[in-house]
C-alpha cells in the first residue's frame, strides 16, 4: 500500500458494497459476526482502490462466502491457517451492466511470516486475523482487476490520445554542409 496504485486505465470504484448473510464459518474457526466480516472487507476495499480517482464509475459486489478464522494448533504439527472466500462482481455505471456474468470467486489465505510454524491462532486476534485476510482479498480483487484490463481491456484508458507526430524529413536529400 505504500506503492502507487497498479494502473487500472480511467477506473473510479464508486459504490463498494460487500455483504455475508450466507457466510459459512470453517472447522475449527473463531466466530466473526455479520457486521464484522462486511465492514472489516469494506475497509480494506476502499483502502485500496480509493486511491484510484479515473473518471469512468465502477461498482463492487462482494459477498463473503465463508471464512477459517485460525484457532491455536499444535505447534509444527497442527498450526491452522485462515481462509477467507469471496464472490466478486464488477459493474460499469456508464454501460448499466457486470462486466463478468459469473461472479469471480477468491480464496485468500493469511500472509505466511506471521508465525507459519505456530499458526495465527497463536499470532494475532480474530479480529487482526480477518483484517488480515481481507487486505489480502482486497489485494487479490486488484490482481484479478489487473489480468482482466490486460486481457480483456476492461477499463477506459486514462492516457490522453497520442499526438501525432509530423514525418521526420527525408535525410536522402538534404544536403549537409561540410565543416
Amino acid at each position: 500500500m505504500d506503492e502507487a496504485p497498479v494502473p487500472l486505465g480511467d477506473f473510479n470504484l464508486v459504490y463498494n458494497i460487500v455483504v455475508a448473510p450466507k457466510a459459512q464459518r470453517g472447522p475449527l474457526s473463531r466466530k466473526a459476526s455479520e457486521e464484522q466480516l462486511v465492514e472489516t472487507m469494506k475497509s480494506a476495499i476502499a483502502e485500496r482502490f480509493d486511491r484510484y480517482d479515473g473518471n469512468h464509475r465502477y461498482h463492487f459486489g462482494i459477498s463473503v462466502e465463508g471464512y477459517v478464522l485460525a484457532v491455536p494448533g499444535v505447534p509444527v504439527v497442527l498450526a491452522p491457517k485462515s481462509i477467507m472466500i469471496i464472490n466478486l462482481t464488477v459493474w460499469d455505471d456508464a454501460a448499466g451492466k457486470k462486466l463478468n456474468d459469473q461472479p469471480e470467486q477468491i480464496t485468500v489465505a493469511e500472509t505466511f511470516g506471521t508465525g507459519a510454524v505456530v499458526g495465527s491462532g497463536y499470532t494475532l486476534t480474530a479480529p487482526q486475523q480477518l483484517e488480515q485476510l481481507s487486505q489480502n482479498a482486497a489485494k487479490a480483487v486488484e490482481r484479478y482487476l489487473v489480468k482482466q484490463q490486460a486481457e480483456q481491456g476492461w477499463f477506459k484508458s486514462s492516457a490522453a490520445p497520442e499526438a501525432t507526430a509530423a514525418p521526420a524529413p527525408d535525410a536522402s536529400n538534404e544536403v549537409v554542409p561540410a565543416e
